[in-house]
């Protein structure tokens, strides 16, 4: 769109034509709502379109700006963002989203032919304008849904790797961080902070760091459980490795990777046996009764 100024056959056409235009819209959206246009009742649909034309038809009486980037289409701009983010929140799809704009073209361009039916000049170039406004603003909504979502996904994101990473107090002075997936730079450092927080609240001396849900690991992978041992270690905790199954043995001593100076044991069970060991703790068999069976206690 020109950046000379508004459109005044688009304000003419908003402030004479608003009811049978809000009309139009309605039902161009009802025709392309989509799957998901059930979560929206024809009544709020109508009020978004109802609010939004007002505020387009205030912003092209008050402004001399052209640009929806400008403090002119505040108002509008404020508008887009939050049905974008709403429709976001809803599970429609950018095109699902984008089309509450660019079903608006039809309407207008009705009443446009209707209003300039005489003028083929002014009927133009007021169709060409009117044209670039609205793919403006469909931009924009799309700009924004697609920043909403890279957001959503950046904070699932965050929340599984935070679920995925828990450290937990199996007994006193021993805490242990179940692995699960591959893991990566953002994630090891993820793990470093939860284990080295869960040690420093509980004082534990020993870390148990099972791998057993990790599926392979490489020479890349061997250096981040090593930084993790070793910041554990600055906390004077110990660490034990579990979860060492035969291929991740044989990977291990393939790539060369010395482990050399950290305790590794086959599964979690034996890494907490030996972290009960060396807290001076003992295993025994306890009888429930004369004939009942026996239960392990811990002294």
């Amino acid at each position: 769109m020109s950046h000379n100024g508004v459109n005044p056959s688009l304000t003419t056409i908003l402030t004479k034509h608003q009811s049978a235009l809000l009309s139009d819209w309605v039902r161009e959206q009802a025709a392309v709502r989509g799957r998901r246009g059930a979560a929206i009742s024809e009544s709020e649909l109508r009020q978004e379109c109802s609010d939004f034309l007002g505020r387009l038809r205030a912003t092209l009486e008050r402004g001399q700006d052209a640009d929806i980037n400008s403090q002119d289409w505040g108002e509008v701009r404020e508008m887009l963002e939050h049905l974008s983010r709403s429709r976001l929140a809803l599970g429609f799809s950018p095109s699902e989203t984008v089309s509450f704009v660019f079903s608006l073209k039809k309407p207008l361009f009705r009443s446009l032919r209707q209003e300039l039916a005489g003028d083929a000049q002014s009927l133009g170039e007021a169709t060409w304008a009117t044209t670039e406004l609205i793919d403006q603003l469909g931009l924009y909504t799309t700009e924004v849904y697609l920043k909403g979502r890279e957001e959503l996904i950046t904070r699932q994101q965050q929340e599984l790797l935070e679920l995925s990473t828990p450290v937990v107090k199996l007994w006193e002075g021993i805490v242990a961080l179940p692995m699960i997936g591959t893991l990566d730079s953002v994630r090891t450092q993820m793990v470093m902070e939860n284990l080295l927080q869960k040690i420093l609240e509980t004082g534990s001396a020993i870390a148990i760091l099972d791998i057993t849900g990790v599926p392979t690991v490489d020479t890349l992978t061997a250096q981040h459980l090593l930084k993790t041992v070793a910041a554990a270690r600055l906390m004077g905790a110990e660490c034990i490795i579990s979860g060492i199954r035969p291929p991740i043995a044989q990977t291990i001593v393939h790539l060369g990777v010395d482990l050399g100076t950290v305790t590794t044991k086959a599964t979690l069970a034996d890494a907490l046996a030996l972290a009960l060991e060396r807290t001076g703790r003992v295993v025994t068999r306890v009888k429930a009764g004369r004939d009942g069976p026996e239960h392990p206690a811990w002294s």
